[in-house]
């Protein structure tokens, strides 16, 4: 088949989770034979060439704000249609717009919610109003809708009385790496620090930790590894973090020095207050680290095992004196630095393999296959990178 991929911002990157998925699926896509069209937002590096068997193509807008990005998604459309792609799969609800243009012209249509995106405090007003338009033109008018959770599959069945499919996110082999990069660049060792990665955005809940580390006497630094987003909220974390001592400030980090800094984490810590189904955490829990998150649906799903037993430690949602109780209880407890079970338990149960599979399936309107064997994925690595 002829794939087209649209919605995302630009790939191959790691700038969301969004990316992430859309190259892992692409890429092992594409190594199964199948044409894989990705139709970036902008000028990427890649432009013009094929990416480990991907098309990368370039839609620029020529508009700025929100109007380019609503004005990118229907020119992608309209480009993946003179292309002459089978399936137009669009990511995340920003993007479902256009399918008003691939509606009417009959072509076949996957949708995959990787969040209810109007509910991100970053988005307000008009913005906010675009966001909820697109959901319910996603929910009328896609052919397939892909849920990455059990709370949006349940969210579109009562709003909309729409079925959907729920096909989570996958997990990679975690690449274990000594501090090496990371200690260099930042001063830091194995098991030495609590971790948060994310993008920095008012939903990923940064003030929240920010808050409660600002009261615990302890000398064990926090790491925070993202890029910024929004200019206000910028201000607000740049303001906590000059006032909160043994706070490093990373960047938006990849490949070794990534992987070095989920490897030698005593802690990983992802307050949100709304997600989709966060990579970072797959990614976390598949390096065997100790995790602390918010008790959001999406989170309580992703780390509950098929017994019903907790694999994470939690914290009530928005509540700085309930986060800094667990980070207390966390710290002066003894464990292991990395856990076998938890991340053999991570990557059985999300397997990029079985995700692929159920996709592709969808594409072509047969009924899913269900694999839980891992032993043949194309790569014991990650394909991302």
């Amino acid at each position: 088949m002829k794939i087209a991929m649209i919605g995302h911002k630009r790939a191959p990157s790691r700038s969301g989770g969004v990316e992430v998925v859309v190259e892992e699926l692409a890429v092992r896509m594409a190594r199964m034979g199948h044409e894989l069209r990705l139709y970036n937002r902008g000028v990427c590096p890649n432009s013009g060439n094929l990416y480990k068997g991907v098309h990368i193509i370039d839609v620029p807008a020529f508009l700025s704000g929100g109007a380019a990005i609503c004005a990118h998604m229907f020119l992608a459309t309209f480009k993946a249609l003179a292309d002459g792609c089978d399936v137009l799969h669009y990511h995340a609800e920003g993007s479902c717009a256009a399918l008003l243009v691939s509606h009417a012209f009959k072509a076949k249509t996957v949708v995959t919610i990787h969040g209810l995106d109007w509910r991100r405090a970053k988005w307000r007003g008009l913005a906010r109003a675009y966001l909820r338009f697109c959901e319910f033109v996603g929910a009328k008018l896609a052919d397939d809708i892909i849920t990455l959770s059990q709370s949006a599959q349940t969210y579109f069945l009562e709003k909309y009385g729409r079925e959907t499919l729920r096909i989570p996110n996958g997990a990679n082999q975690p690449t274990i790496r000594p501090a090496r990069l990371i200690r260099q660049k930042f001063g830091l060792e194995k098991n030495g620090y609590i971790l948060f990665l994310a993008r920095i955005t008012p939903e990923k809940g940064l003030h929240y930790l920010l808050d409660a580390y600002a009261e615990l006497s302890i000398h064990i630094p926090l790491v925070i590894a993202g890029a910024y987003e929004c200019p206000k909220y910028k201000r607000v974390i740049e303001n906590r973090v000059q006032n909160t001592r043994n706070v490093i400030m990373t960047g938006f980090v990849e490949n070794e020095t990534l992987a070095e800094l989920l490897t030698n984490a005593f802690l990983y810590v992802l307050p949100s207050d709304t997600e989709g189904a966060p990579i970072s955490l797959l990614e976390a829990m598949s390096y065997g680290k100790r995790c602390l998150v918010s008790d959001i649906p999406e989170h309580m799903e992703m780390i509950t095992d098929d017994g019903g037993t907790l694999l994470a430690s939690v914290f009530k949602r928005g509540d700085r004196q309930s986060l800094k109780r667990e980070l207390e209880k966390i710290i002066n407890e003894d464990f292991p630095m990395f856990d076998a079970r938890l991340s053999e338990y991570v990557l059985s149960r999300y397997s990029w393999r079985t995700v692929v599979e159920e996709i592709i399936a969808v594409y072509s309107g047969s009924e899913r296959v269900v694999t839980d064997d891992i032993s043949a994925e194309i790569s014991n690595e990650s394909l991302v990178g």
